[in-house]
């Protein structure tokens, strides 16, 4: 794991984007979330223009982070990178008012990507030749700063295209670069990733009410332990089999409790449930 604290990295991270002006089409959870850390990080905010067909979200972030709201057009015209934070179906008009600006402005911008499901194709295609995209698959951590973000390049995206993009999603966590290929089953691993870990908490403290404990002091077992334990996983250097069989004595209450998690196939269901968000990442992105 990298030996610098999460601030210094995130400092860092802003300085590729030093004096580059940062569009974000569409402030809703996910774009909010990454303009947030942006700004957070030491960006000025008057580099980061918001558009968004949501008046309410554009005022919202304007006034929290102290950020420019503008029109496409606009931001077209102005911006450096741009982040495309919009709904699928909305994508199409963002990267025509971008073909039109790069056509009269000579703009040399990058389009960094967070729409579901859309290719890199798809986005070059609704552009001008030449214009360098990144692909992003994020998750919802980002809102905190503890996301995991992979990138992968469009055809005609360079290094520094894709350094720009590390940067900018490095203000909201990890990131990591991946083959385009790969997405799909990275939308069922730390795209979906998150839903399954609440899904573990809920059944989690459900059993623990089950046998007996108020649900607030469930709550706060269960979630403290998650917590520990993802630190455990991600600050120390043993593997999940090793950690899970440091706490399994031989007869004990552990591994009464694993013993049912093997009869009912749980490893088997998570492995399986994988696949069917990797199945459906493909027929959603066809």
């Amino acid at each position: 794991m990298p030996d610098q604290q999460p601030d210094q990295q995130a400092h860092q991270q802003a300085d590729a984007l030093a004096d580059r002006v940062v569009a974000f089409h569409g402030v809703g959870v996910m774009g909010a979330a990454v303009l947030a850390a942006l700004v957070a990080s030491g960006h000025p905010p008057e580099q980061v223009l918001a558009i968004d067909t949501y008046q309410a979200g554009v005022d919202a972030v304007v006034e929290q982070h102290g950020v420019r709201a503008a029109t496409a057009a606009e931001a077209a015209q102005q911006a450096d990178v741009h982040v495309l934070a919009v709904k699928p179906a909305d994508v199409p008009a963002v990267l025509a008012t971008l073909s039109e600006a790069a056509g009269h402005e000579g703009r040399d911008a990058v389009v960094v990507s967070v729409a579901a499901g859309v290719t890199t194709a798809a986005l070059e295609a609704g552009l001008p030749d030449g214009m360098a995209v990144v692909r992003v698959m994020p998750n919802t951590p980002a809102v905190l700063g503890a996301g995991m973000s992979v990138v992968s390049r469009g055809s005609a995206a360079d290094d520094e295209s894709v350094r720009l993009a590390c940067a900018l999603l490095g203000t909201a966590g990890e990131v990591l670069e991946l083959p385009e290929k790969q997405l799909d089953a990275v939308t069922a691993t730390s795209g979906s990733g998150p839903a399954y870990v609440f899904y573990l908490a809920e059944a989690m403290i459900e059993g623990a009410v089950l046998q007996g404990l108020s649900r607030p002091v469930a709550r706060q077992l269960t979630l403290q332990t998650i917590l520990g334990s993802a630190r455990m996983l991600v600050e120390g250097e043993d593997s999940p089999t090793v950690l899970r069989e440091r706490v399994s004595s031989p007869g004990g209450t552990t591994m009464a409790a694993v013993a049912t998690l093997d009869a009912h196939a749980t490893r088997a269901a998570v492995v399986d449930a994988i696949r069917a968000a990797t199945e459906r990442s493909v027929e959603l992105g066809a």
